[in-house]
């Protein structure tokens, strides 16, 4: 229990610091938390969901926290440049997990649209910050999330009132940024009212040497008929671990997509938790990795079909060099009366080296007749007759391997749906694969 134990003795000996800095609603979750990390602790290797990530061990570390809120010196001028080209976007930023008090951004959203900091959210809006607020987070199953409800004071938070549409792409750039060691404890809050319907693109980087450790827990909710796509770009560094977990709650006829691309990282962990609970949710989840060195990503999904006529499409694609590995471990739920339930889960790993490892576990898991479910997965290396092929119409064999590389990523990149986007993730993804990606001091994304 040591890892344990400096967080449950650092929560009771600064508890009233915590407080201080954090609004009354957030603070009304500390407690129930603080008792299922407590009951809990750590999930240890021997965890059927945690074979490959030493939880205890990476938390057991030594981690500097802002508890006091302490003003980072950032200069937005010379560090937030995240525009996408062409692409005009309500633009948000958090340093480490603090947001960013000073509004760069140049759009303006439709009224009654809220873009901004949850703990001023929380303040001036309690009763909706309350109706939704750690009502997704699974604290007993997921002790990651349990220990970020007992550490943030601020985070970020999209509301989009009933039948608003907003057009206008918001985008939140967050900067791990210290001149030490630290850990950084995120939140996210997605609120869509019934037909309501918005795009969210969240691009990490980490802008110094130091190792940083990031816990993030993202909850949405999507409301009847509502649409909302959730964009995660992580390009941070190889001294950076991040543990993020997305509770997703779908209302009848909402569609959601979650897409997470990790372009370059040190070690991230994603959990994904996805709940359709009303007839006709459409819940659509992706995700894509380019991986080298010792970089590894560690997936879980689990997908609940509460009821009937509903739909679920999960595609996870990695590419691994050098001594990368990656893990899927995906668990589709089909509950007793949700007929008529389609669910399609899906996982490729392309290995281009013999020291690379990739890990899946695929599961169907169904308690309902009259449905279509299927799940597959497959690992391999590059195919030898189109090298072959490439090769004999004059392409070096690096060029060739990079081009099947980065046509085996396409499928995840076709279910972006911002058009310049995916524009510019196409040439961010060859660049990776030419080497020329470093760990960014802007944002990438933004970058010709």
């Amino acid at each position: 229990m040591d890892a344990e134990k400096q967080y449950i003795d650092l929560f009771i000996r600064h508890a009233d610091i915590l407080r201080n800095h954090a609004p009354a609603v957030m603070n009304q979750q500390r407690a129930g938390a603080f008792e299922c990390f407590k009951r809990n602790g750590f999930p240890g290797s021997d965890h059927d969901n945690y074979h490959h990530t030493e939880v205890k061990q990476i938390f057991g570390s030594d981690y500097g926290l802002n508890l006091n809120r302490l003003q980072i010196p950032v200069n937005p001028n010379h560090v937030f440049q995240c525009d996408v080209p062409n692409l005009n976007t309500s633009l948000h930023f958090v340093v480490n997990d603090s947001f960013f008090t000073n509004n760069l951004s140049r759009v303006s959203l439709p009224e009654g649209v809220f873009a901004g900091s949850l703990k001023y959210f929380m303040e001036k809006y309690p009763e909706i910050a309350s109706h939704y607020y750690g009502k997704a987070v699974l604290p007993d199953s997921d002790s990651v999330a349990a220990l970020n409800t007992m550490l943030v004071q601020d985070g970020f938070v999209l509301y989009v009132p009933q039948g608003v549409k907003v057009e206008t792409p918001v985008q939140l750039v967050q900067i791990f940024r210290s001149d030490v060691d630290l850990m950084a404890n995120r939140r996210m809050l997605i609120i869509l009212e019934p037909e309501a319907s918005a795009k969210l693109l969240v691009c990490d980087h980490s802008m110094d040497e130091v190792k940083f450790l990031g816990t993030q827990v993202v909850e949405i909710f999507a409301g009847e008929n509502a649409r909302f796509d959730y964009y995660d770009l992580e390009e941070s560094s190889i001294s950076t671990i991040r543990f993020s977990s997305v509770f997703v709650e779908q209302a009848a006829y909402s569609n959601v997509l979650v897409n997470g691309i990790t372009l370059n990282n040190g070690l991230s962990r994603n959990d994904y938790h996805i709940r359709l609970n009303g007839e006709q949710a459409s819940a659509t989840l992706c995700g894509l990795a380019i991986l080298d060195q010792n970089q590894q990503v560690d997936t879980f999904s689990h997908i609940t079909h509460s009821v009937p006529y509903c739909t679920s499409n999960e595609l996870f694609k990695n590419v691994l060099g050098d001594q990368s590995k990656v893990v899927f471990n995906g668990r589709i739920l089909v509950k007793e009366g949700a007929e008529k339930t389609v669910a399609y889960q899906t996982n490729r790993n392309l290995c281009t080296t013999h020291e690379a490892r990739a890990y899946s576990r695929p599961q169907l898991e169904i308690y309902a007749d009259d449905v279509k479910c299927s799940h597959g997965m497959s690992m391999g290396q590059l195919d030898e007759n189109a090298l072959f092929y490439m090769r004999s119409r004059g392409l070096s064999g690096d060029e060739a391997r990079m081009m099947l590389s980065i046509a085996f990523t396409q499928e995840v990149i076709d279910y972006v749906r911002l058009d310049i986007l995916k524009n510019r993730l196409n040439g961010l993804v060859e660049k990776r694969f030419r080497g020329e990606l470093a760990r960014c001091a802007n944002c990438v994304i933004c970058q010709a």
